[in-house]
């Protein structure tokens, strides 16, 4: 069974930022994606708060770049899907489509999924006037027609915040009532940009170049009507994609994973960084500073319970 020093999990850009610091800290690093680099960033038009890059940068070549530089100092990549996730004494051992590899730390980067209303439209227009990010992509409507779908915190958040860039934000809600905290739902209701369209769902989204219309339904109803926009954010909830360690590592109720300041999860050696662990603010900035951080207590972790292993790599 191959051996490494850090196996990282997912490749987006916590995961790269890792690679990155263990792999020039001269531990033996490999990182493995099941489908390509980048994570959620990777398909992002166009990333302008990332530091660095003062007219913006694509979020497919930031990754690039990304990964360009983590194999500069020697990190090794997999393209595979793991399956589970084990200990085995020190070591932890990862199954893989690709084969089985043991590792003295793991560094777990699996991100989140944001939920799809999976209508028709949807998936076109991604990117395209469709987003799941409002302090991403907030600044490319100033001005707009937008509307915000969901009725939790986070959708009417993001519609309060929207309105400092669109001229005019729709709360889409399939209830008669916000799941969102009685403070935020004031917020949204006070201020004067902001309308809400109850029991009502989007059918479709509809654009040429862009999404210039969506189709709502009113459930009660039935009653289909056009409406003209300018884009769609949706906020129906995110899936931690935790399922390969459910049974091993301390999640919270929403299934992401629990973690301290140092990255440290409830497993000795194993770490999560990203939007896959518990955190406040989900940024390329954030994931990128969780990278670094995991990588370098992976390193002080091989430090104590591999030390003959730092001798070795300091050789090489």
């Amino acid at each position: 069974m191959q051996s490494y020093d850090v196996i990282i999990i997912g490749a987006g850009p916590a995961g790269l930022t890792s690679a990155l610091y263990s792999a020039r800290s001269k531990l033996d690093t490999l990182y493995i994606e099941s489908l390509g680099i980048g994570g959620q960033v990777a398909t992002t038009e166009e990333v302008e708060n990332y530091p660095g890059f003062s007219q913006g940068i694509n979020g497919f070549e930031l990754s690039t770049q990304m990964e360009e530089q983590a194999q500069r100092f020697g990190a090794k990549n997999l393209i595979a899907k793991v399956h589970s996730l084990e200990t085995m004494d020190k070591y932890h051992i990862v199954n893989t489509t690709k084969g089985t590899f043991a590792s003295k730390t793991i560094i777990i980067a699996t991100g989140a999924t944001p939920r799809y209303l999976n209508c028709p439209g949807e998936n076109t227009f991604r990117s395209r006037g469709v987003s799941y990010c409002a302090t991403c992509d907030g600044a490319f409507f100033e001005g707009a027609n937008i509307v915000v779908v969901g009725g939790g915190n986070a959708a009417v958040e993001e519609a309060c915040y929207l309105t400092r860039f669109a001229d005019k934000v729709t709360i889409i809600h399939r209830r008669n009532a916000l799941r969102a905290t009685k403070l935020i739902q004031e917020r949204a209701l006070s201020n004067p940009k902001i309308e809400l369209i109850w029991n009502t769902v989007i059918e479709e989204i509809l654009g040429e170049e862009t999404v210039k219309k969506v189709i709502l339904k009113n459930l009660e109803t039935e009653q289909k009507i056009e409406l003209p926009i300018d884009g769609v954010f949706i906020y129906v909830g995110n899936e931690p994609n935790t399922h390969f360690v459910r049974n091993l590592i301390e999640l919270t109720e929403e299934g992401y994973i629990k973690t301290d300041d140092f990255m440290r999860t409830n497993i000795p050696g194993v770490y999560a960084v990203g939007d896959v662990r518990q955190k406040l603010l989900r940024q390329v900035v954030t994931a990128v500073s969780d990278g670094a951080i995991a990588a370098y207590h992976a390193e002080k972790y091989i430090e104590e319970y591999f030390p003959e292993s730092m001798e070795n790599n300091l050789r090489r």
